[in-house]
């Protein structure tokens, strides 16, 4: 079955940087579009950044600038590097992979909190 894992979560100060992992297992990962989403207490679940399976990418407003996502499709994994990090970037951090409309699949999350 498809498996999402993230991993690189943890306590930062503001203006500090992480960086996120996802490995996937159980798809053919080049063939899926990936993203991260994020979800702080009390709000809805956002989109941080996507990358499809050709490569293209793209970033919620508050992130932009700040925020890279990647891919390395040889070891199924998919990265989000974070920099300046805010402490309205404090969420819970999570993997989606999606292929056409039936596949979609979410991992488990990762904390992320910024904090002096």
């Amino acid at each position: 079955q498809v498996q999402l894992v993230e991993s690189g979560g943890g306590l930062v100060q503001p203006g500090g940087s992480l960086r996120l992992s996802c490995a996937a297992s159980g798809m053919i990962f080049s063939m899926y579009a990936m993203g991260w989403y994020r979800q702080a207490p009390g709000k809805q679940r956002e989109l941080v950044a996507g990358i499809a399976s050709g490569g293209g990418t793209n970033y919620g407003d508050s992130v932009k600038g700040r925020f890279t996502i990647s891919r390395n499709n040889a070891n199924n994994t998919v990265y989000l590097q974070m920099n300046s990090l805010k402490p309205e970037d404090t969420a819970v951090y999570y993997c989606h992979a999606q292929y056409g409309s039936w596949y979609n699949y979410w991992g488990q999350g990762t904390q992320v909190t910024v904090s002096s």
